[in-house]
């Protein structure tokens, strides 16, 4: 199946984006020309740290607790640039990324609650582009919110063209659109001058009364998981070979890259929060929308740049977040379940799912109830996070899946360091929630499916941790071959030992008979010569119908079958009668024949509308192979 011209096809190869596969080549000779050849994949995956979700979060961090919060983005920033280098390391060394590795190692149930868990990830993820965009729209031109919904569901398919120009093209418009978000804060900072002194303090843990809702959703915000399905996808678009040397060079390149782009988030993301300290905090205003932050730069920074360059920010984190967000829900659909949509079916099933809640909010609660949404899709990330980093951390530190590559001790203990502390942070959110619901006025039928689904969601995630210690380290599971492997499992030696030459009395028997002499000859068949008598009388009466024109045919079939046993082959001859494409497909299944040759006769449409056609009703009604000869 040609996936081009399908709107739903099976992979493949099972190659991660196989369009984009291996395209990048890194065999320079020049260490600087190889370091750019690998420079881009982090850059993609590190608008997913800038997005309008980590506005919200830290724009309330920050206007709530001034500088505090700032070592909360530096601990994410360090847990992210980890946890997306086990993510790339995987994808170089294994050639899976991470969804395919848990379609490899865990059963059909437990890989489709993965997959459904990631789906929301991605629709929440998807959520906060759109506001950022909405809003975005709202700040520079004044565009209503809904209307501004209804262009977020079209503006996808600009970027889907940006990315048909090739993933190098891609890289660079993506790497514009974080310098125009960099650009926008560096602006903004130099205009608001921010208590440098006090920043540097709040790199200082601590734990400010209320905050936890807050670093919960920065933390999701920050570290997202389906940012660790795409990076196991994206370093596959660079050429590796596959000895130890190349890839433990990928391995380092690709470091060195997540560190320079995810540096680049940290900046953006503490600069937000420095911004809201510097401007909101300091005047004892807590921002709760991200329009009126938007408007009171205008009044406390009293300039109009301020709040041009903060819209023209958030519009483009919008726009580069939306083609990670395409790319993600692509690699996740495939890796799981197998299943390849084409991307603009993908980006409307996402947008579609994301979009309405979107937009019901905006009806009803406007331009506050976008910004809690906003936060509110941020911790369904983090919540989300767990059931991502758990089996990256184990397949990685796996010496049967990673060789040499497997992640000594000391990463080890940093992976799950930081596995538990989301996993707390997680625990915490949840049952304050939960028990904020229980003592409210809800209905206790929500409350009871709350509990039950928090329960549900606790014995998966202690399943899927637990399993790997249980049955120890162990290879990939062989799953179902794709591609050409699944090409070369079904391929078995099968022997030809009957052969059905259709002749028509006609110029082109000589043809059809030279071919099946000779495949007759090197098989050891036996060759049947057959012609279909379709004169009026033989269509009414088959072979009652023993006429003169019969009685030729015959005569015809039987001298050309003495010449060829006289050298030497096995042939026998049949006449049968009626329509030719029922008689010859009736003659091959009843005679046991492997092989069929006819003849084409090279009509186009008026010839066959005045003479008929064979070839292609034969085809659809046998089930052996036919060659067809003119």
């Amino acid at each position: 199946m040609d996936i081009d011209n399908t709107d739903i096809a099976h992979s493949h190869t099972g190659k991660s984006l196989e369009e984009v596969n291996s395209s990048v080549e890194t065999n320079h000779p020049s260490w600087l020309k190889r370091v750019f050849a690998f420079a881009g994949p982090a850059y993609l995956v590190s608008v997913g740290y800038m997005d309008p979700g980590n506005w919200a979060t830290d724009l309330e961090g920050g206007s709530r607790f001034g500088y505090a919060l700032i070592w909360v983005i530096l601990m994410s920033n360090l847990m992210a640039i980890l946890l997306q280098t086990l993510s790339a390391r995987l994808g170089i060394v294994t050639g899976k990324d991470l969804a395919q590795a848990c379609r490899s190692e865990y059963s059909k149930l437990t890989v489709k609650a993965l997959w459904l868990l990631c789906e929301i990830a991605i629709a929440a993820c998807d959520l906060a582009e759109i506001l950022g965009t909405i809003i975005g729209l709202n700040l520079l031109f004044g565009l209503p919110l809904l209307w501004g919904a209804l262009v977020t569901l079209f503006d996808t398919f600009l970027l889907l063209a940006i990315q048909r120009l090739g993933m190098r093209k891609m890289e660079a418009f993506i790497l514009s659109l974080i310098m125009v978000i960099a650009g926008g804060f560096i602006v903004n900072l130099f205009l608001a001058k921010p208590d440098w002194g006090a920043a540097l303090t709040g790199l200082t843990p601590t734990l400010p009364v209320g905050s936890v809702y807050i670093i919960l959703g920065i933390i999701g915000a920050t570290v997202m998981p389906h940012n660790l399905y795409l990076h196991s996808a994206l370093v596959q678009t660079r050429h590796v070979a596959r000895d130890v040397d190349s890839k433990a060079r990928a391995c380092r390149y690709n470091l060195f890259d997540s560190a320079i782009a995810l540096n680049a988030a940290f900046f953006v993301n503490a600069a937000i929060l420095i911004l809201a300290a510097a401007v909101f905090y300091r005047n004892g205003i807590v921002v709760t929308e991200i329009q009126q932050a938007h408007q009171m730069l205008d009044q406390l920074l009293g300039s109009k740049v301020a709040p041009v360059a903060f819209g023209l920010a958030l519009l483009a984190a919008g726009q580069s977040s939306t083609l990670t967000g395409t790319l993600a829900g692509q690699i996740v659909m495939e890796g799981f379940v197998h299943i390849r949509l084409r991307p603009y079916l993908r980006r409307l099933l996402t947008r579609s799912v994301a979009l309405l809640p979107a937009v019901a909010v905006i009806w009803i609660s406007g331009d506050k109830g976008t910004y809690q949404l906003l936060i509110l899709s941020q911790v369904v990330l983090s919540l989300q996070l767990p059931f991502a980093i758990i089996p990256l951390v184990h397949f990685t530190s796996d010496k049967l899946k990673m060789g040499s590559f497997a992640n000594a001790w000391w990463i080890k203990i940093l992976a799950w360091g930081t596995s538990a502390i989301i996993i707390v942070l997680n625990g915490k959110l949840v049952f304050d929630q939960l028990t904020e619901w229980v003592s409210g006025d809800l209905p206790k039928l929500f409350s009871v499916s709350a509990c039950g689904l928090a329960i549900l969601l606790t014995i998966f995630l202690v399943y899927i941790t637990v399993l790997p210690w249980i049955r120890g380290e162990r290879p990939w599971r062989t799953g179902k071959p794709v591609g050409g492997a699944a090409v070369v499992e079904k391929i078995e030696t099968r022997h030809v030992r009957h052969i059905a030459a259709a002749l028509g009395h006609d110029d082109s028997d000589p043809v059809i008979v030279s071919h099946a002499m000779t495949l007759a000859k090197s098989e050891k068949a036996l060759l049947t010569l057959i012609h279909v008598v379709d004169s009026a009388p033989a269509r009414i009466y088959t072979h009652e119908a023993y006429d003169e024109h019969s009685r030729e045919d015959e005569q015809y079939m039987n001298e050309i079958a003495e010449e060829l046993r006289a050298a030497g082959m096995a042939v026998e001859i049949a006449l049968t009668y009626g329509e030719p494409a029922k008689a010859l497909s009736t003659f091959v299944k009843s005679h046991g024949v492997d092989m069929l040759i006819m003849g084409a006769h090279g009509h186009r449409l008026l010839g066959d509308l005045l003479w008929g056609e064979t070839v292609d009703p034969v085809r659809h009604l046998v089930k052996i192979p036919i060659l067809v000869v003119r």
